[in-house]
């Protein structure tokens, strides 16, 4: 679905079931049937263009309210606002909603988001108090974008291009990591931190991280969050 629509495709839950829908033309339809075999084909009306805003609904994690900038924050909120866009990251994710929960109950101090993609959990980061804040991304797409959504918030969080991976990690006391679990198990062998909050794997999947000691784990919608402290 990224391959066939770059700009965003809608997903939605149904018991068992998830449903992605994406708009596009007849070519678009053939191109669907000849990488995923049938699709359902649904003629829309005029005004679609803008349709899906309504799948973009804000998200209260404790004191933080995560929304796009078409919706009014809560009043007694801490708001973070993401507008939807070319980078992942809205804070209506599950995973990025386990984040944040455990986040919040962390000792204040610096952190350190690897894999920053929009900003999301930089910026929620800055709100709760969290300084000095540094996102990593590889993409420059979504280090640009996380540093416009941070400027939007008026957030103290800076984001550079960089491989969590094979390029250096500042020593923090919180490290975020909520991407693939490949990458997490990568990073937390790298990174000098004293807490670590890692996410974006199926609660099927069990974290595999020598040298750190589980403190909590969070499971919501199929998916997992854990808290780790050096061992």
């Amino acid at each position: 679905m990224l391959a066939l629509f770059p700009e965003g495709f809608e997903e939605q839950v149904f018991d068992d079931e998830v449903e992605l829908a994406a708009y596009g033309d007849s070519a678009a339809e053939e191109a669907m049937r000849a990488l995923l075999g049938p699709v359902a084909v649904t003629q829309v009306e005029p005004g679609w263009e803008d349709a899906w805003r309504v799948f973009h609904r804000p998200v209260r994690i404790g004191s933080l309210w995560v929304g796009p900038p078409w919706l009014t924050p809560d009043p007694d909120a801490l708001p973070v606002v993401i507008d939807p866009g070319r980078a992942f990251g809205t804070g209506a994710h599950a995973t990025t909603r386990l984040t944040l929960e455990l986040l919040i109950g962390a000792p204040r101090g610096s952190v350190l988001d690897l894999g920053c993609g929009s900003g999301v959990l930089s910026i929620a980061a800055a709100r709760l108090g969290f300084a000095p804040v540094l996102g990593f991304d590889t993409d420059p797409v979504a280090v640009e974008i996380a540093r416009e959504n941070a400027r939007a918030n008026g957030a103290e969080a800076r984001f550079e291009v960089s491989d969590v991976l094979a390029g250096p990690l500042p020593s923090v006391d919180v490290a975020l990591a909520n991407i693939a679990l490949e990458v997490v198990e990568g990073v937390a062998a790298r990174v000098d931190s004293k807490l670590f909050v890692a996410s974006g794997y199926p609660a099927r999947d069990r974290l595999a991280a020598p040298g750190w000691r589980p403190v909590e784990r969070l499971e919501r919608d199929g998916w997992a969050a854990d808290l780790l402290t050096r061992a």
